[in-house]
């Protein structure tokens, strides 16, 4: 079959193009920066449609001559009226559809507590729960998957878990560690969205999915430090932790930034388990399926010390920071466009210098004054940003649209440039541009420059009180790259 993909770029998106491809499919991906999908070891062999699902003819375009349209977006990251987004995007989808003559629409959705009211669910949950009702309206067969937590490498959930688990020994947790849940391993989820491409016209419904465990999430941290060979945790739950102050507390702990650990953490409030199996008479289930929750665990972690994480969570964008790419129109500033520029001589191949660069952040760090990078971490998830823990997907390669501590991979030119797009709060858009060039006489030179672009006097403020640090910092940056391609 013909089958659209949107949010391809994103962490199930990202691994279900390969699942269909190996099934047999073509595949066309939506996306609003096709340049994400680039580097993805599969993105020759789909077709790349630029658009957005809130543009009734990119996504019309998109639609054409498609069998199975895959709905894998939601607006979380686009700041506070994601609602309203996330409602008219599902609204163009699924009218686009229908005018197409897509046979079929998939979603992948969050599993609603029975019994309790629409009103009393949290935003997060309450806006899933609208889209599918938008596509099961929209006159397209269309079916939703309702999942829990998703426990795979790279996830949000999984992260949230293995780093509250491993940090913290003895913890004061949340209320809703007592909540039970039904997590689902990654692997099952990709499963059963693949076969349900097949489910017959008639079918137009939700069904729920799960694993085979329903635990408490304080189950869920002692089995994975079973699992992780950690000794047993000491979890003592309080009233007293709301989900605006857990989100703050899991930021302070994790990766996760409380933008995100908030409406995670809110959906945890209430009991999240199947009331239904119907997806199992429709998609075969294999001997080795579904995945029981200590075998997600281990697999997952596998693929973490293995370094072979193929999707994180970090795809999705932060919201309020840029989406556009380093304007190249040298009129663009307007007169208040400031920049940091410098190079170095380096005693190294250009080769052994862009490794260096390719290898940057996460554990390799900034190669400058540590301290003032972990205090400009911290300070950012003081006011709610990414932070420095995000780190890297991979420890050795870079791919466009990849997170790289609170920075974004805009461009790579293998060899030559990496330009990184700042997502940290800052007042103004910023860039920092990494490259590689030889000088007139065929020694290797390192490039760098920061790019910083005002908004209002606060921006202009913030660059001048940071200017008398970028000697150490950028300065210093210049110096140890140039050392550690040489050695």
């Amino acid at each position: 079959m013909h089958c659209l993909v949107t949010g391809a770029s994103g962490y199930i998106g990202g691994r279900l193009v390969p699942e269909l491809l190996a099934a047999g499919h073509r595949v066309r991906c939506l996306a609003r920066t096709p340049a994400k999908l680039r580097d993805f070891p599969w993105a020759e062999q789909v077709e790349v449609v630029r658009g957005d699902v809130t543009d009734p003819e990119s996504t019309r375009r998109a639609m054409e001559g498609v069998d199975v349209a895959y709905y894998l977006v939601h607006a979380l990251s686009s700041g506070t009226r994601f609602e309203e987004t996330d409602r008219r995007a599902a609204r163009v989808f699924g009218e686009e559809a229908q005018r197409a003559g897509v046979r079929r629409i998939v979603y992948l959705g969050g599993l609603t507590p029975s019994g309790v009211p629409e009103d009393e669910l949290s935003p997060h949950l309450r806006s899933r729960a609208e889209v599918g009702r938008i596509l099961l309206d929209s006159g397209v067969p269309t079916a939703v998957l309702r999942a829990a937590v998703i426990i795979g490498s790279g996830s949000a959930s999984f992260e949230m878990l293995r780093y509250l688990t491993e940090r913290l020994p003895l913890m004061v947790t949340p209320s809703w560690v007592r909540t039970r849940i039904q997590p689902i391993a990654v692997r099952d989820v990709l499963r059963l969205l693949v076969g349900s491409a097949d489910l017959p016209p008639d079918v137009n419904r939700s069904f729920d999915v799960g694993g085979p465990d329903i635990l408490t999430y304080r189950d869920m941290m002692q089995r994975y430090a079973r699992v992780a060979g950690l000794p047993k945790r000491l979890i003592l739950p309080v009233p007293v932790l709301t989900p605006r102050l857990s989100s703050h507390w899991v930021g302070l702990v994790t990766p996760v930034p409380a933008s995100l650990a908030r409406p995670l953490s809110e959906s945890l409030r209430h009991e999240v388990v199947r009331t239904e199996y119907d997806i199992e008479s429709y998609v075969p289930t294999p001997p080795d399926a579904p995945v029981g929750f200590d075998r997600a665990v281990e697999l997952a972690l596998r693929r973490v010390q293995d370094a072979n994480v193929t999707t994180r969570w970090s795809s999705a964008s932060v919201p309020g920071t840029p989406s556009d790419p380093l304007p190249t129109d040298p009129d663009w500033a307007g007169g208040s466009l400031y920049t940091d520029v410098r190079e170095a001589v380096v005693d190294a191949s250009p080769e052994r210098l862009w490794r260096v660069i390719e290898g940057i952040g996460g554990e390799n760090g900034w190669y400058s004054f540590p301290l003032a990078w972990a205090v400009r971490g911290w300070l950012d998830r003081l006011v709610g940003g990414v932070g420095l823990r995000r780190g890297r997907r991979d420890k050795a390669r870079l791919r466009v649209g990849d997170s790289l501590d609170f920075w974004r991979v805009e461009e790579i030119e293998p060899g030559t440039l990496l330009r990184l797009r700042a997502e940290m709060r800052v007042p103004g858009l910023a860039w920092l541009e990494l490259g590689v060039g030889r000088d007139g006489e065929g020694r290797t030179v390192y490039h760098q420059r920061a790019v910083f672009h005002p908004h209002g006097l606060a921006g202009h403020a913030y660059w001048w009180s940071v200017a008398p640090f970028h000697g150490v910092v950028f300065g210093g940056m210049v110096r140890n790259i140039a050392v550690a391609a040489g050695r």
